[in-house]
């Protein structure tokens, strides 16, 4: 959609406003223009045809997310989850993945949410700060199974769902990743929550003013903060970026089903979500480029199992073996490079998947990084990946914060016997500038959903996935994500 296409699309709308019983024309011309373009986008978004390639990718970022899901479910956040539901939750027929529980749909996007975010295998997005799939489609999911919807449309739903979370961190802190990251909001649950609205409210089918009333809602339950950092269990992350999120998009979506209303202008009129959270917002970001860039196909699919800026420093160390093969046994130091608010969420952490100083040193002992190494806790205690993890240093480098949310890396390998090896790494594999393959987001899917739910389904459930636009009831996948 281009600027002239937004602009008549305001004017359009503000026309049929005018003549709508539903709101006076006061009530309507509340909503600033570019929520009202906003809303009416959304309010379309179901039937829209996507372009093949955008398709493409959110077929990966479906089938990635509920890999994560799957594997999630054994995780300790996922099991978390499922003691939730046992003991609080488990009334209503919504899917729990990896599990044979269900639960009404708010409570199952909540715990599958958890799940999805249950370690570092899910999807991110850096230009929104956030890590999409995680939120968005476990509520796609689960409003899917209380209201029903075609593949296509949970296709296009979750797509919307990247479009509107990315474009709320764009309108509040625009391309300056310098001051997202040094605000103490949680852009992930922030994102996550507008973005799982949206993606729920496009399987319900609102029309442009339903849509403004969720996302007033969606505004009153958007919060969180940065004190996630200090979770040495990775659950009350997963809450944050994830199970919260998703369950507040769902209640959105699901109380404006029920006939609630509310306020038309949560973005422009007194008291508004920007005024509240960013008052040097830039609401034009949330329609900026709507219908020409899709941020789903700008969401880095991860191919290591870990930590967002773990991937870059894998990545290089890879190369470098590539091109010159050596041992754990020859390496004398590791020096990783990373801008500082980037390294601040790996340096030495508690947790194995998201600790870079060990993460590496498995890299120099295993030759790669698996989905167990990454989750193998009491290894943090073995001896030999603690002299390994004693060669790694982590450089904070301020240059390199020149370029975020690019998270351009340095690694530097120095051998015993005094060769240095370098690589510097601007492209991370599965970064839209480096993408991974059909077939290499089926291998990782695979690796992930076998272990739990077996060969067959798993096979089944890819096969469903790349042919969702031919799937009459997307409720059909629920029989596919359970266990038992």
């Amino acid at each position: 959609m281009r600027r002239r296409g937004v602009l008549r699309l305001m004017a359009t709308t503000a026309i049929g406003f005018a003549i709508s019983p539903r709101r006076t024309l006061a009530q309507a011309s509340a909503a600033g223009p570019e929520m009202v373009a906003l809303c009416e986008y959304m309010s379309a978004a179901r039937s829209r045809g996507l372009p093949a390639e955008v398709a493409e990718q959110a077929k990966h970022h479906i089938l990635d997310t509920l890999s994560a899901m799957i594997s999630g479910s054994r995780l300790p956040p996922g099991r978390a989850a499922q003691r939730y539901i046992q003991a609080s939750a488990g009334k209503g027929t919504a899917t729990i993945c990896g599990t044979a529980l269900t639960a009404a749909p708010v409570e199952a996007a909540l715990a599958n949410g958890v799940m999805a975010h249950a370690d570092e295998t899910d999807d991110s997005n850096n230009a929104g700060r956030w890590h999409p799939g995680c939120a968005v489609v476990p509520a796609a999911l689960a409003t899917v199974e209380e209201l029903g919807a075609d593949g296509a449309s949970l296709l296009n739903a979750v797509t919307l769902g990247y479009d509107i979370g990315t474009r709320i961190i764009l309108a509040m802190f625009g391309e300056n990743a310098k001051a997202s990251y040094a605000s103490s909001l949680a852009t992930h649950s922030i994102a996550g929550t507008f973005g799982a609205a949206a993606a729920a409210c496009c399987v319900a089918g609102f029309d442009a003013q339903q849509m403004r009333w969720a996302l007033g809602y969606t505004a009153h339950q958007s919060s969180g903060t940065r004190a996630w950092q200090r979770d040495t269990d990775h659950i009350e992350k997963a809450f944050v970026f994830a199970g919260m999120p998703a369950r507040n998009g769902v209640t959105s979506a699901l109380l404006v089903k029920a006939g609630w209303t509310g306020v038309d202008d949560i973005f422009t009129g007194a008291d508004n979500f920007f005024a509240t959270y960013a008052p040097k917002a830039e609401p034009g970001r949330l329609v900026e480029k709507l219908g020409e860039r899709y941020d789903i196909a700008l969401t880095d699919i991860k191919k290591w199992t870990v930590g967002s800026p773990i991937q870059a420093p894998l990545d290089g160390i890879e190369a470098i073996r590539g091109k010159h093969p050596f041992e754990a046994g020859q390496v004398k130091r590791v020096t990783v490079r990373l801008a500082p608010p980037v390294a601040a969420v790996v340096d030495n952490r508690d947790i194995p998947d998201i600790c870079l100083q060990h993460m590496v040193a498995v890299m120099l002992l295993d030759k790669t990084v698996s989905f167990q190494a990454a989750h193998d806790t009491a290894r943090m205690r073995d001896p030999a990946a603690l002299r390994e993890r004693q060669k790694v240093d982590l450089v904070r480098d301020e240059e390199l914060a020149k370029f975020l949310p690019v998270r351009v890396t340095l690694v530097e390998i120095e051998l015993a016997d005094g060769t240095r090896l370098t690589e510097r790494v601007t492209a991370v594999r599965g970064t839209p500038r480096n993408p991974m393959t059909r077939a290499e987001v089926v291998d990782k899917a695979r690796d992930l959903i076998a272990p739990v739910l077996g060969r067959e389904i798993s096979e089944r459930l890819i096969g469903m996935v790349y042919a969702i636009e031919a799937v009459p009831d997307i409720r059909n996948l629920g029989g596919l994500l359970r266990r038992g």
